[in-house]
């Protein structure tokens, strides 16, 4: 749950203790205080019974942020033998202003058989894909992302012909022009993620 307060804070300023938060982004810790370290808002994010995360963003900066445990939908930038780049899009159903860059290495493609994983036969540039955000990214560095759920994989991908490809199986699609099959990851795509 986020709570968003539009008081605007200052540098500086004192938002609450640190008993009753944890430390998010833009704010630091000083004399057992979470102080602001930048002019923003305050975002409080809790997730059950523990302490809500106190972090402090720029107005130009209000949007959702991935964060671990969330569906992702991501398009592959590029591949290599160890794992996929991407870009991600959007975060649920929500898309976002910027994009951040997330990995899905070798190990987090499928959940059985993990040695016998091959990226190239599992995503290629231009593929949509729907990951789970295993751990959080900065700056100089990506989000760490699975597939390794059967709701979990490309969604959209495009033959040689250009044609939008259609699952036959959980490891392949089918080109409807041409007839060929190329080797993926494929989703279950459930009915929460299509958009009408």
């Amino acid at each position: 749950m986020h709570t968003t307060s539009w008081f605007l804070f200052f540098p500086g300023e004192k938002l609450c203790s640190a008993e009753d938060c944890v430390l998010g982004t833009g704010v630091y810790l000083r004399h057992g205080y979470i102080h602001s370290s930048l002019a923003g808002y305050v975002v409080r994010k809790s997730e059950g019974k523990e302490l809500p995360m106190i972090s402090v963003v720029r107005g130009t900066e209000l949007q959702l942020l991935p964060d671990v445990g969330a569906i992702v939908t991501c398009k592959v930038t590029s591949i290599n033998p160890r794992f996929a780049k991407v870009h991600i899009l959007k975060v649920g159903s929500t898309s976002l202003k910027d994009h951040f860059k997330g990995t899905i290495r070798k190990e987090d493609v499928r959940a059985t058989e993990k040695d016998k994983v091959e990226i190239y036969k599992s995503f290629r540039p231009g593929d949509i894909v729907l990951a789970k955000v295993m751990s959080i990214g900065n700056v100089e560095s990506s989000y760490l992302l699975t597939t390794a759920e059967n709701e979990l994989g490309v969604v959209v991908a495009h033959s040689e012909s250009g044609a939008v490809m259609v699952p036959i199986s959980w490891s392949e699609m089918q080109c409807p022009l041409t007839y060929a099959k190329e080797l993926r990851k494929v989703a279950r795509v459930q009915a929460k993620h299509l958009e009408a």
